[in-house]
Parts: C-alpha cells; structure tokens; sequence
C-alpha cells in the first residue's frame, strides 16, 4: 500500500517513525516549508522532514495546497507531484495547512488524520492544552476519515488517555504522540488486510473547539480560582508559558509549575490563616520564602514551586528565591 504521509512536528514525526519501522511504503511526505528558529534565527527543517530526507523519502513543502490561493505554482508542483505518487491512502498529522478538496479526493482510501482528543470534543488547533485547562480527566486520539470541515470527519478509531493532576501539555503530548502512532497502524493495519473500515459519524452533542494558543494568554489572573490557574500553568507548558509581575523585578517572570490550596488547607499547612490573609486582594503575595511564594486567588492559595527570570533557566522556588532576595 502506498501511503503519503502529511505532518510537521514531533507529534507527527513519531508517527511517521512507527510506519516506517513497521514496513510501510511511504512514497512521499508533506511538511511545512522550513521556518527561521535559534538565536541565529537560521531556517530548520521540521522534525518530520529531517526524518523523510534520512530515509530517502521525497519531500513537498509548499505554502499552500490551495491551486486558487497565494501560491498557485507551488500548489499546481504539489499537485502534479502527489498525483505521479499515486496513493493508496495519506496519513495527517500535526501538518498545519488546509487540505483542499483536491488533496482529500486523491488518494483512493482518502486522508486519515490522527488527532489529539476525543473527538467531537476539541476539534481545532490546540487539543491538548484545552483539555488540561479545562479539567479534563480523560481525553485521547481519535483516527478520523478527513472531510472538507474542521475536525469534522467520520471516527474509525478512538483510544482514551487519562490526564493526570501533574501532567503538563508536554507529558500529555509525548503519550498522545505514542498512542496515535500505534492507533494509526492498527487503522493501516485493517486496510492493508483489505478489512472495510467502520466509520462512525462524530454525534451532534457535546462539540467543543480548542482555540489556538495566544502569547495574551499567559497573563496570569489572580482573580481567578487557584485550581483554574494551576492547571492553565500546566497547560501553557512548554507554550506559551505562564508570567506574572514579582515586586522589584523589570520584567514578567514565568511560573512553570504550581501547587492550588483552598484557604482551610493552606491554613493547616502554615499553622494559621489570619482574616487579613482571607481577606487579601487576589495577587497579593502572603508568604515568601525562604521555599515558598504563595499568592491570593479568588477562593484560596497558589504556590509557586518552580520560576525562571529573562534570560534564566527554570528554577525550584527556594532556587529562584536566593537570586530574587539579592535582585531586591
């Protein structure tokens, strides 16, 4: 079976990978055009095409598949080249452009998406950041037949992955990017045995969209409750990050990770709560040092236990602290 294969980050390399290992023909490979990175800002090649060019596989880069778009002569190369590789089936994930009805129509068991969430809940750009910030305790990879909608597509395989209270958008990640590389070779697996696949169109209920991630979001708000930060500093992890404003420094610093307390248990845990302390604005800093910064929220306590100044590394607190105390 000839597959191509479209996708551009980690998540997607490890895909790729696990085809590759298990002796499928991948005749071509899709990836963003290569993007300035590094403090010398010089161009990188995508994580999946550094792994297509070290098999031998070719590679399409176009800035759009779109033949009436901005970039017409790239779209119509692409076009003509996908056409000369003839494939049985394409496999996306992570790969960031907009498949045209042209791309979706080619190859002949059309285009299997592998996504970060159990769909229909977090279609869009950003699954698993959505589903930690949210509170979700479970979410997963769903194997969809591509449509011309947005994550619309009829599901052929769902696996569930639980979240756990410490997971970050990294950790979930690197299980979410295992289990849809082995979720994607099940689904290869049944077409290679010319199995019909069953699919199942996504229900009309519990639809949600998972925005893209913004820089304007990593602001943090006190006077939001302390688990609901907690988790988004989980979620930000390792993007955008999270800031906040420390007295006597000039610039925001990131908080990595974070510990939520409602008054009565904070209160038992530093000996007592006194009614300033409740009645604290949110952001007001309560204690810090000489290993703790715990701050307001709108319903009780956040403490910060790992940080990093511009132009840093992430710090444990009582780290930071020492640096902090001589900045002020």
């Amino acid at each position: 079976m000839r597959i191509v294969f479209a996708g551009t980050p980690e998540f997607a390399r490890q895909a790729l990978q696990a085809i590759l290992q298990a002796g499928h023909q991948v005749v071509g490979v899709l990836t963003q055009p290569d993007r300035p990175s590094g403090r010398g800002m010089k161009l990188q090649s995508s994580p999946v095409k550094q792994l297509a060019l070290d098999a031998g596989i070719p590679v399409l880069q176009p800035r759009s598949l779109r033949l009436d778009g901005r970039y017409p002569d790239e779209a119509r190369t692409a076009h003509d080249a996908l056409q000369a590789m003839a494939p049985d089936v394409m496999v996306v994930a992570a790969y960031g452009l907009i498949l045209p009805q042209w791309v979706l129509d080619l190859p002949v068991h059309g285009c299997l998406n592998i996504h970060a969430s159990l769909l229909p809940r977090w279609r869009g750009a950003a699954p698993i950041q959505r589903a930690i910030e949210s509170g979700d305790v479970v979410t997963g990879i769903t194997i969809m037949q591509m449509d011309a909608g947005l994550d619309t597509g009829a599901m052929l395989l769902r696996v569930e992955i639980p979240i756990g209270p410490e997971d970050t958008a990294a950790s979930l990640h690197d299980g979410l990017a295992q289990a849809g590389a082995q979720a994607v070779l099940q689904v290869l697996g049944q077409l290679d045995a010319q199995a019909t696949l069953q699919a199942v169109p996504q229900p009309l209920d519990g639809i949600t969209y998972a925005e893209k991630l913004q820089k304007s979001e990593s602001s943090l708000d006190f006077s939001q409750p302390a688990a609901v930060l907690a988790r988004r500093i989980r979620a930000f992890d390792p993007f955008p990050g999270t800031t906040m404003i420390l007295p006597g420094l000039d610039q925001p610093v990131k908080v990595w990770s974070a510990q939520a307390w409602s008054w009565d248990d904070w209160s038992g845990q530093v000996g007592s709560a006194t009614a300033m302390d409740r009645a604290a604005a949110p952001g007001t800093i309560l204690r810090m040092g000489p290993a703790e910064i715990d701050i307001a929220t709108a319903d009780g306590v956040l403490r910060l236990t790992s940080l990093q100044r511009a132009g840093s590394r992430r710090q444990p607190v009582d780290v930071f602290l020492q640096a902090y105390s001589k900045k002020t």
